[in-house]
């Protein structure tokens, strides 16, 4: 059997970590996809893949090989699309965005993108946790925040401007913070990135550089859906990027507090692998993303002065 062939149904294989879902995907009967990794294995005189009646998982040279062939794969695509009528975009994306982005601001619009490019296909991770671009298979990731890996490219997008938020309910119960000495008898919504870490309190910047005042909280949280929520629910004071809450703040549902005292603003960054032959669907699809950002910050930057001189 074609090689190509072969290696696609391992990737698939290797990615949904199931015999079953890759047949599902690939239009295949499972007996034929056990067939085709049977095969390759022969073929390359090594164990792939590790099968028991629970999972799948990928041996050392089943994890070398997928590094391997899955750039193959994209530059495969790009020579079979290459003379094509219109170099139509085809093949599959997998791509990793924050919770709030990708509910907010991304998924409302990625018809947009999809209607541009009927024959691509599109696999959406929308996590607040730091996923492995390689080891998982990403063609990219949005990150907000910093980025700390060298091994990976980063196309830097912007600043989100970030506020200090908490509910009505919450400002009536326990009144509004004026100064920073006022955070002694207020409550903080903690956000860690791995429950059990320790949270930095609330941060603000004086003199150019970046504090961090211990605060209390009876409330720990690790990803933006559940951050956000504990403030409505009057559980403390948040700090989160300004375009999450705009709504919220515009409504009424959350007010500004110490517009004085925020933290930095958030670096968004696409990141992507070092690939010398970056396939077009990829540069095409950040391309459309870092266009939707950069309005996103744009609006962001543009309210956070006056709804900053409101609260004051």
């Amino acid at each position: 059997m074609n090689l190509i062939e072969l290696l696609r149904t391992f990737v698939r294989v290797y990615e949904l970590a199931s015999f079953t879902g890759a047949a599902d995907s690939l239009g295949l009967p499972r007996s034929t996809v056990s067939e085709q990794i049977r095969a390759l294995e022969e073929r390359l005189g090594t164990r792939l893949l590790q099968r028991t009646t629970r999972k799948v998982q990928p041996t050392q040279d089943g994890l070398l090989l997928y590094g391997r062939c899955r750039d193959m794969l994209d530059q495969v695509d790009e020579v079979e699309g290459l003379f094509r009528e219109g170099k139509t975009l085809a093949g599959r994306l997998r791509i990793d965005l924050p919770i709030a982005l990708a509910r907010n601001l991304v998924m409302p619009r990625l018809s947009e993108f999809l209607n541009l490019h009927p024959a691509l296909e599109v696999e959406v991770s929308a996590t607040d946790r730091r996923v492995d671009l390689v080891r998982e298979g990403f063609d990219c990731v949005l990150r907000i925040g910093e980025v700390t890996d060298p091994s990976l490219v980063a196309r830097r997008l912007g600043r989100y401007p970030q506020a200090n938020c908490a509910s009505p309910a919450y400002l009536k119960r326990y009144g509004r913070p004026l100064t920073l000495d006022d955070l002694a008898n207020h409550h903080l919504v903690h956000y860690v990135p791995v429950l059990g870490a320790r949270s930095t309190g609330f941060e603000y910047m004086e003199n150019g550089k970046l504090r961090c005042l211990p605060m209390q909280g009876r409330v720990t949280v690790n990803n933006s859906d559940s951050y956000k929520l504990a403030c409505l629910d009057g559980f403390g004071l948040i700090q989160v990027p300004l375009a999450g809450v705009r709504e919220s703040l515009e409504s009424g549902e959350l007010e500004l507090v110490l517009p004085d005292h925020v933290p930095p603003s958030m670096d968004a960054s696409l990141l992507y692998a070092h690939r010398h032959n970056l396939p077009r669907r990829v540069r095409a699809f950040m391309d459309w993303l870092a266009a939707l950002i950069e309005q996103d910050i744009e609006a962001a930057q543009t309210l956070a002065p006056r709804l900053h001189a409101t609260a004051r």
